[in-house]
């Protein structure tokens, strides 16, 4: 059985944390809370009766809990003015989105309002959870509800300390999933629940999974514990409480369904050299009914499925694609239609313009290392290089300087810095970002010419190695450890054209719905059909901006951990977890808290509990400061340094120490 033990400080507080999984799922790590899964329901540690308990109380001084921390946030963000930001990080499967849940529970607890209307801000917040898991999550090799994009939810207050609105972001969404999925996975969860639906999934023509390609490329169709049915009305509730109409509803239901039969195009060759044509009356059904969903020309969207236009001098000539490209053609179609769906759910719930003060809780898909690795990890690993350089930055670097301002004595303690990294995929000109949008941007470059530029422009970059057994892949050394990446899929998936003419199609349909998410392109794009946008540029711009916004914000932590690979209660696998922790930088903050002086106390607070071993000095002719050199005087004690600016005590952790029993 594994145990956990955190030696540090939390708000001026010390403690020695022990996690037992008989005891409690989390522990503390200086003012870092780590939350293991438990792979079981525990309703008795997150029921309302808990949540009063944890209201209001200082940090650290009851069991280590999500709600201490969150209650943190709220206070800090009241008392100071000050946004604050929780980041929920860990690999997949360790927790992170239920732990969301329960901190996006706890903010409503504290900063709900009664109210007549029966959706309330604080019910949209809640119910807007279960909303983006039915769209933005699905099964994996690792975790049966894997979020598949990064989301950033912004809880908003009045100045009372009410919740006012809400802003979600959302991260690269994996639109690849949409259109091809690996054996034991899943697509997005609100295709099976839409297949579970009944009479809604007769309305829209549609039966099991395994009759769609869009699902059918894997074997999965049902989650364990999981009822497909009962989980489309639930997200049906969740859209009514967001405030989604029942008009609206019932056109994302449609787009959804009209994927899956886009999805059951196919397309032989036509009589023209390089042309393609539908392939017989089974494909023409799906081809219909996806017209008729979408509710568009049908005839259109053969042309624009089977076709290219092209800008000349001379005017529009419009090129045959063969039946790749048309698969190709068909694909990007519903990967552009779902993206673009997702990124209107996310807009649902009410935002304040108001607001002054936010709460924002990052749920962010944790460092990812498979046997294949593609352009989805690249991206993945780099979002969580850029939140590690932050996490550095707040724990290691704020925490050193914190002793320079105040001339502590104390040795300098190097960390692992991952800047090197950084630059080596961001940075321009020359950066693996760079190169990628680079050989998109070239028509005849291949997985083969960008590597090879790659391995050139960084050749013997300490980070950059060429993979073993292979010459076109790459293998980068994170700080979470090597990863190899196969590259064969990089450039397809990086570009992301916006085609004009599934523009067209989409924005002039009858349904008022979907033609609002294709507004009309801006004259000067409308030049070429094909209009490149690198994803990798794009989600470097996102990142950058969220990290700006968490700058902005005092920060609290919380790494998630996965015990086993199995998802069973009460089994951990040692390696596994510590492997876990030292992705995380939290051994790295355990040996900086040690090295330092994780015991941290006010003159005030430490004469007020100590104060009782020196009575015979208390007689007013010393102020708190004298009284608290005089105890630790009479205790002979050594290890400890009198701050001055922040009017602080600083002393080692020891065994014993009198100055750690809690």
């Amino acid at each position: 059985m594994l145990t956990l033990i955190s030696f540090g400080q939390a708000v001026n507080d010390t403690k020695l944390a022990v996690y037992s999984p008989l005891m409690s799922r989390d522990t503390y790590t200086g003012s870092i809370l780590i939350a293991v899964n438990p792979f079981t329901k525990l309703p008795h540690l997150y029921n309302s009766h808990m949540m009063e308990q944890y209201k209001g109380v200082r940090f650290g001084e009851l069991s280590p809990h999500v709600f201490a921390v969150a209650d943190a946030s709220y206070r800090a963000m009241m008392n100071e003015g000050q946004s604050q930001s929780i980041l929920v990080s860990g690999e997949s499967g360790a927790g992170k989105t239920e732990t969301t849940k329960l901190i996006l529970q706890y903010l409503t607890f504290v900063g709900g309002r009664s109210a007549n209307d029966e959706r309330t801000v604080e019910q949209q917040v809640l119910e807007s959870n279960p909303l983006l898991e039915a769209f933005g999550n699905a099964r994996t090799v690792r975790n049966d509800n894997s979020s598949r994009f990064g989301k950033f939810v912004e809880i908003q207050f009045d100045a009372s300390g009410r919740i006012s609105g809400a802003a979600i972001r959302t991260y690269l969404l994996e639109r690849s999933r949409v259109v091809k999925i690996a054996d034991c996975e899943r697509n997005y969860h609100c295709f099976y629940q839409l297949c579970a639906s009944g009479e809604d999934a007769k309305k829209y023509k549609l039966g099991h999974p395994s009759n769609f390609h869009y699902l059918n490329q894997s074997h999965t169709y049902e989650l364990d514990g999981i009822n497909s049915a009962e989980e489309y009305l639930k997200t049906r509730r969740a859209m009514d409480i967001v405030g989604i109409s029942s008009s609206n509803q019932e056109a994302i239901f449609r787009i959804l369904a009209a994927i899956l039969h886009l999805g059951n195009i196919g397309f032989s060759p036509g009589q023209e050299h390089d042309s393609s044509i539908i392939k017989d009356e089974k494909f023409r059904y799906h081809l219909k009914e996806a017209a008729s969903l979408f509710r568009c020309d049908p005839n259109l969207l053969i042309a624009t499925l089977c076709t290219r236009s092209i800008q000349t001098h001379e005017g529009t000539i419009v090129k045959a694609l063969d039946c790749s490209a048309a698969v190709a053609n068909r694909d990007a179609l519903a990967k552009t239609v779902y993206a673009r769906l997702v990124e209107n759910i996310n807009k649902s719930v009410g935002q304040d313009p108001d607001s002054r003060i936010q709460i924002g809780v990052l749920d962010i898909y944790g460092f990812e290392c498979f046997t294949h690795n593609s352009f989805e990890q690249f991206c993945i690993n780099f979002a969580n290089e850029k939140l590690q350089q932050h996490f550095n930055e707040h724990v290691f670097k704020m925490e050193q300087e914190e002793y320079s301002m105040e001339e502590i004595n104390w040795s300098y303690i190097e960390f692992i810095d991952n800047q090197d990294i950084l630059d080596l995929i961001e940075k321009k000109p020359i950066g693996i970002i760079s190169l990628l949008d680079e050989a998109c941007m070239f028509p005849k470059s291949t997985h083969e010419t960008f590597s090879t530029k790659l391995f050139q422009s960084f050749k013997g970059h300490p980070r950059l190695e060429k993979a073993k057994f292979s010459e076109t892949d790459f293998t980068l050394s994170h700080y979470a450890g090597k990863v190899s990446y196969q590259t064969e899929a990089f450039l397809d998936k990086n570009r992301d054209y916006i085609v004009i003419e599934h523009c067209n199609l989409m924005s002039a349909s009858k349904c008022p719905f979907i033609s609002a998410l294709f507004p009309p392109s801006p004259e000067e794009s409308s030049r070429s059909s094909y209009k490149f946008s690198s994803v990798a540029s794009r989600f470097k711009q996102q990142l950058q901006a969220l990290m700006e916004t968490l700058n902005s914000t005092e920060p609290h932590y919380i790494r998630c951990v996965k015990p086993n690979s199995l998802n069973r209660p009460q089994k951990f696998e040692n390696q596994s977890v510590l492997h876990q922790l030292r992705c995380g930088g939290v051994l790295e903050a355990v040996r900086i808290s040690l090295a330092g002086y994780p015991t941290r106390r006010t003159y005030s607070e430490f004469v007020d509990r100590f104060g009782i071993l020196v009575l015979e000095f208390t007689d007013g002719s010393y102020d708190e400061k004298g009284l608290a050199e005089k105890v630790l005087q009479k205790l002979n004690l050594e290890n400890f340094q009198i701050a001055e600016r922040f009017n602080l005590l600083y002393c080692i952790s020891i065994k014993n120490n009198i100055l750690n029993i809690n």
